[in-house]
C-alpha cells in the first residue's frame, strides 16, 4: 500500500505524517501539493492521508476552504471510487466540509485550544493513548445521523479512559456521544481528531499510533 500526503497552505503535520508511515512504518509516501490534481500513480489499494493543522489558516470555518482545492477534488474522486482515505484532526474537518463524511466539527465545548494525550478505543478494544491537539475538535451530528452511524458500526473510536471506561469525563472536546472517529458506509473514508501519526515511534515510549492503522486496515 502506497500513502499520499496532502499539503496545504497551513498543514503543519504533513512531515509527522510522511515520517511515521515511512521511517517508523516503512511505507512509500508521496508528497501531494494543494495545487495539483494528479493521482494517477495510486490504485484504489493505496491511502490518502489529509494531515492536521490549519488549511489555509481556518479563515473561513476548519477545512472549508481546503475542500475547493484542486487536490481535494481528485480525492472525492478518489474516495468515491472505493479509494481509502485518512483525515486528521484538520483532515476530519475537511473530510466533514467535503461531505465524504457526515457531521461537523465545532468549538472545544470549554473554548479553549487543548493538546493532551487521551485515551481512545473501538467497542470491543483496548484503549490506545494518543495525542490531541485542536481547538474545533467537537464532532456533532443530528440524532438520527448519530443514530445511523452507531447502527452501521461507522463510529470508529471513542473517548475512553486508560481502563477502556467510556464517558464524558474522559472526552477533551465535548464531542457527541464522546466520538473520536467516524467511518463512511463504504467503510473506505476514515476520520478521526487524535493524530495516530505522533505516536508511532519507540523513542517517544508510545507506538499506540501503529495499533490505529492496523484497526482500520491501513497498512
Amino acid at each position: 500500500m502506497k500513502y499520499g500526503v496532502v499539503v496545504f497552505p497551513g498543514s503543519n503535520c504533513d512531515r509527522d505524517a510522511q515520517y511515521a508511515l515511512a521511517e517508523d512504518m516503512g511505507k512509500e509516501v508521496i508528497m501531494l501539493w494543494h495545487k495539483d490534481k494528479d493521482l494517477g500513480m495510486f490504485t484504489t489499494d493505496d491511502c490518502i492521508i489529509l494531515p492536521g493543522g490549519f488549511s489555509y489558516g481556518d479563515y473561513l470555518r476548519c477545512g472549508a476552504i481546503a475542500r475547493f482545492s484542486p487536490m481535494m477534488q481528485s480525492v472525492i474522486e478518489f474516495a468515491n471510487k472505493g479509494g481509502k482515505v485518512l483525515g486528521v484532526c484538520n483532515g476530519f474537518q475537511i473530510l466533514c466540509e467535503s461531505g465524504l463524511l457526515p457531521g461537523v466539527l465545532l468549538n472545544n465545548a470549554h473554548q479553549q485550544f487543548v493538546c493532551n494525550n487521551v485515551f481512545i478505543k473501538t467497542n470491543n478494544g483496548e484503549p490506545l493513548k494518543i495525542p490531541i491537539a485542536h481547538g474545533d475538535g467537537r464532532f456533532f451530528a443530528e440524532d438520527h445521523i448519530l443514530d445511523e452511524l452507531e447502527a452501521n458500526n461507522q463510529v470508529i473510536f471513542k473517548y475512553c479512559d486508560a481502563l477502556g471506561n467510556i464517558g464524558t469525563a474522559f472526552n477533551p472536546n465535548g464531542a457527541v456521544r464522546n466520538i473520536a472517529g467516524i467511518k463512511n458506509k463504504n467503510g473506505n473514508v476514515f476520520g478521526m481528531m487524535p493524530h495516530p501519526e505522533r505516536a508511532t515511534s519507540a523513542a517517544l515510549s508510545n507506538t499506540d499510533g501503529k495499533k490505529v492503522f492496523d484497526i482500520l486496515g491501513l497498512n
